[in-house]
């Protein structure tokens, strides 16, 4: 890691020309006011001044630094410019200017919930991260989401293509039937991010206004560079991106004019701490709450949930023999017979390979219940706590 105090207009002029994967810069906004804030034992103070002596001052100041990226950017190198609603129109045409309108890539909504406030008007739950290249063939790694709780199993499943009049059809085979069977790796990565605003008592916070989670910066480093590859931050404050970089694996540079900002990025990456306490709050809306034992069970499984399904429960990313592999775990109440028919009927002409129920309970059989049905390739596993429990239980 390369840490510069001073102005990141001359202290870019270190860098070589076009030796950086990633430049990612969270500059100042133009709110014309100065931030403040205190750590969380009120020891220290951090503050940055971002008042301007009007808008032409400010685009003066942003275009010769937004220059200077561009230079020590390499030739599939990209930047994320994180903006606030002040000014981001103004900078839109500045990158636009630098960068080239034709390398504009995508304007990323950062979405959160906020607390309420006594503002007159709409609250704001969001900010806007400009992402452009340097040229036409940028690096990029495509990224996969969770499907939405209403997908249902036959568009997870079913391939599809597209017909003689350019619309998206099913894709069949030869003797005209859907085809089938194989696992997809979920929804690619939109341009609007549903991510937590950083937690006041989340362990990584450190008291510098502004701070970003670290949840955002490491999304954004992954999909853009690789381990191994530099990543510059030319406005580092916390250091927060730095931070980041080091935990995935990276090169980093950071500058800053500050001093007491560079100190403090200095101490963050001699101790790491990427907190956890504001994941949870992904979950509020998030189907995985419903059952968070079934989650973390799919989890070891390296499987994909799959929602809005009574008899599957995910599908593993290893295929078997081009087929899909479905995965059914055990529900506290219900017996295996139950959990096992609930799963070979979810399966019935679905063009699955194996399937995999796992046992986490010892709940009777239902005498009711129809366990005639038999099919070779399922497979029964114990989970790792039926496994304790049977060990520990007399």
């Amino acid at each position: 890691m390369t840490l510069y105090t001073g102005d990141c207009l001359h202290e870019m002029k270190k860098i070589a020309d076009a030796s950086v994967d990633l430049v990612c810069l969270d500059p100042p906004h133009w709110t014309q006011k100065t931030h403040t804030l205190k750590t969380r034992d009120n020891a220290t103070t951090y503050q940055f001044h971002d008042r301007w002596d009007g808008i032409a001052a400010y685009r003066d100041f942003m275009r010769p630094r937004l220059a200077e990226c561009a230079r020590v950017l390499k030739e599939t190198g990209s930047i994320f410019l994180h903006c606030y609603r002040t000014a981001s129109h103004h900078l839109r045409l500045i990158l636009d200017d630098v960068f080239g309108m034709a390398n504009f890539r995508s304007e990323i909504i950062w979405h959160y919930k906020r607390w309420s406030n006594a503002k007159k008007g709409l609250l704001n739950s969001h900010q806007t991260i400009y992402f452009y290249s340097k040229t036409a063939c940028y690096k990029f790694n495509t990224m996969f989401t969770e499907y939405s709780p209403t997908t249902n199993l036959e568009q997870i499943l079913q391939d599809r293509a597209r017909d003689e009049n350019g619309k998206s059809v099913y894709r069949k085979d030869a003797s005209g039937q859907v085809i089938s069977g194989r696992f997809k790796k979920g929804v690619p990565l939109t341009d609007v991010w549903e991510l937590p605003y950083l937690n006041p008592n989340a362990a990584e916070r450190v008291g510098y206004p502004t701070q970003k989670p670290m949840l955002l910066l490491e999304r954004i480093i992954k999909l853009v560079t690789d381990e191994g590859d530099t990543v510059l931050d030319p406005f580092c404050g916390s250091g927060t991106t730095l931070v980041a970089a080091k935990r995935l694996n990276r090169h980093a540079i950071g500058i800053d004019v500050s001093a007491e900002a560079i100190a403090l990025t200095q101490k963050r990456l001699e101790h790491p701490i990427r907190g956890s306490t504001y994941l949870s709050k992904t979950d509020a809306k998030n189907y995985h709450a419903r059952d968070r034992n079934v989650a973390a069970i799919l989890q070891t499984l390296d499987a994909r949930r799959v929602p809005n399904n009574k008899g599957i429960d995910g599908i593993l990313r290893k295929d078997d023999n081009g087929k899909a592999v479905a995965v059914r775990i055990q529900r506290e109440h219900e017996s295996l017979q139950e959990a096992r028919a609930l799963l070979l009927k979810a399966c019935q002409n679905k063009g699955f390979g194996r399937k995999i129920l796992i046992r986490t309970s010892r709940v009777a059989q239902n005498a009711l219940f129809d366990t005639q049905v038999v099919d070779d390739k399922l497979v029964v596993i114990d989970s790792c706590q039926f496994l304790i429990d049977s060990i520990l239980t007399p």
